[in-house]
């Protein structure tokens, strides 16, 4: 894990908090293309060919100082691989970055009483904003999969779940089945927020909707990658992807 704190005026009208899984996408120009200032992206597309317009990245808000006006996001390192975390590696003081957003949908609800959060590495950023936001009295169980120990932050009530050589998921699946889960998830009694590799995801989003009956509001579950895939595949797959799952998932409560 890497991270990198912006700051600068261009944050002057940024605004971030509503939401604890504030996500922005990042745009990264092909080597040796400079864009006109101010950077404005429907020009670009507008007035570029096609493989001069940036490659697009999307990291989760870790943390947003709204006095400091200091955005934190963290990547998830691969060794020499990923466009948006060799920038990170790479970056210094004075860098710019161009990026939109955020976007974002959801946050604990405080009138709930049991939450669920699990994910993958690239999901901590959110469960870790997250769990800041949980009511004190409810009960919450965080589960987060690495696969080097050495990524575990200091964030009491997370499950660290160290997967070593398995699979993305290995070992997060069976601790959440394994987790106590109220017997009665009726409506305001259960909300979960999973994200992570898509397999994995698609996986435990059956466990809760389909086993466990909770309510499709109550979820926010999606998968934020996708093994084999860079983020541009994925996104272009993914409508595909989600459309097969709710016919998968879904029909049994129509």
């Amino acid at each position: 894990m890497h991270r990198v704190v912006l700051g600068g005026e261009g944050l002057d009208r940024f605004a971030a908090g509503e939401y604890t899984d504030h996500y922005v996408k990042l745009f990264f120009p092909p080597p040796g293309v400079e864009y006109p200032a101010p950077f404005d992206l429907a020009a670009i597309r507008t007035t570029m060919p096609r493989e001069l317009w940036p490659v697009t990245r999307t990291y989760s808000v870790r943390a947003w100082d709204p006095v400091a006006r200091e955005l934190t996001l963290d990547f998830v390192l691969h060794g020499d691989a990923g466009l948006a975390a060799q920038w990170a590696v790479r970056a210094r003081p004075g860098d710019e970055l161009h990026f939109g957003g955020p976007g974002g949908a959801y946050a604990p609800d405080p009138a709930v009483a049991f939450h669920l959060l699990a994910g993958d590495e690239t999901a901590l950023p959110a469960i870790a904003a997250a769990l800041s936001r949980v009511p004190a009295g409810a009960e919450c169980a965080a589960f987060v999969e690495i696969g080097n120990p050495a990524d575990a932050q200091d964030l009491p009530g997370v499950t660290w779940l160290h997967r070593g050589a398995g699979a993305v998921g290995s070992a997060l699946v069976p601790a959440v089945l394994a987790h106590p889960f109220p017997a009665d998830p009726a409506p305001g009694t259960v909300q979960a927020f999973v994200h992570g590799e898509a397999t994995f995801v698609k996986e435990l989003r059956r466990y809760l909707r389909v086993e466990r009956g909770v309510p499709r509001d109550r979820l926010s579950v999606s998968g934020y990658w996708r093994l084999g895939h860079d983020e541009d595949g994925w996104q272009a797959s993914k409508r595909a992807w989600n459309a097969q799952i709710e016919a998968e998932q879904e029909p049994a409560f129509n």
